[in-house]
Parts: structure tokens; C-alpha cells; sequence
């Protein structure tokens, strides 16, 4: 809940302060699909995972949950799914290398190591921090969770934003063009 920095205007010689009432030990993790397809509108679908207080308790998503999330996609788009996905350890992990390989509905492709600029999914989370999110100190869990919910519905009610996304990272949906 600890806000995200960004810049304001302010009197000369007088620096604005934003007081945060104090630091929540809740996290809020948030996963996200960039879905396209020639002729039809591109989708966004997003899972957060509220996690718990208890010492010991995962902090972030297993590889469990990116597999419940491909599921879930795979359910509402009703056909196969091409995932390309960036080297986070969860993504290579072994169970979900084995998922990928039993279900002939999902394929995936990596992308190479330090290549944030050709994933669409970082589009939606810069859209989101300079959006909604930006300049807000968080009261409560409760604050955070319905700005991150407006915000993502926000993007995923206009596919143009989402289109932008794939647009920025300068790939697209046709074969590769013969150079």
C-alpha cells in the first residue's frame, strides 16, 4: 500500500508531503492476460490473489495460479491458447513446463531474458500506474483493492487501450514478415 512516487507541483521552497497512515503487512498480487486474435476484439483477463497474514505464507502467485489463470482463459475463449510469457521463475517452473505438455489446447513461448519491452502486459501495468493509481496513498486494503479493480476495468472495457499495448512492443498478430 506504500504509494507509488511520482511528481506534483508544490510552492517554491515548500516540498509536498503526502502522509501515509502506515504500513500494511497485506499484499495484493495481480496477474494478467493480453488476449488477441485477427478480427475480433482483443480482451484483458486479470486475476488478483489476496494473500494471507500468516508467517510463512506465499507472497506472490505459485505456478498453480498462472495455470488456474491459463485455464480460466482457455474456459472464457473458448479455443487454444498461445501464452508468451517472460522468464519469471514461476512461469519456468517444472510443474507448468509438464502442464503445457499434457494439454494440447496450450502453447507456450518464451521470451528472451531482459525483454520487458516485448511483453504487452507491462503496457497495461504502466497504464495503470499512470492512471488510477498514480498520486494515491492507499487508506486501506479495501481503498487499494477497489482503485485496482476500477483501473483494470477501465482498461479492459476498451480493447484500443489493450491493442496500444501490443502495439508498443512493435510485435503483431500476422506472420513475420520476410525481410
Amino acid at each position: 500500500m506504500t504509494p507509488p512516487r511520482a511528481r506534483t507541483w508544490g510552492r517554491r521552497g515548500h516540498t509536498p508531503v503526502v502522509r501515509v497512515r502506515g504500513r500494511s503487512r497485506r499484499r495484493i498480487s495481480v496477474a494478467a492476460l493480453c488476449c488477441y486474435k485477427s478480427g475480433q476484439k482483443s480482451r484483458m483477463i486479470y486475476r488478483p490473489r489476496f494473500h494471507l497474514l500468516l508467517k510463512g505464507a506465499r507472497k506472490s502467485f505459485a505456478w498453480t495460479d498462472y495455470r488456474d489463470l491459463a485455464v480460466r482463459a482457455h474456459i472464457q475463449l473458448g479455443g487454444p491458447i498461445v501464452l508468451v510469457w517472460d522468464n519469471l521463475n514461476t512461469h519456468l517452473a517444472v510443474g507448468m513446463k509438464r502442464y503445457a505438455a499434457e494439454h494440447d489446447w496450450l502453447t507456450v513461448f518464451q521470451l528472451p531474458s531482459y525483454a520487458p519491452d516485448l511483453n504487452p502486459v507491462e503496457g497495461l501495468w504502466s497504464l495503470l500506474r499512470r492512471g488510477p493509481m498514480a498520486n494515491t496513498a492507499f487508506t486501506d486494503p479495501d481503498h487499494l483493492t477497489g482503485a485496482l479493480r476500477r483501473g483494470l476495468r477501465h482498461i479492459q472495457l476498451r480493447s484500443a487501450l489493450i491493442d496500444g499495448c501490443l502495439a508498443g512492443t512493435g510485435l503483431s498478430l500476422g506472420p513475420p514478415t520476410p525481410p
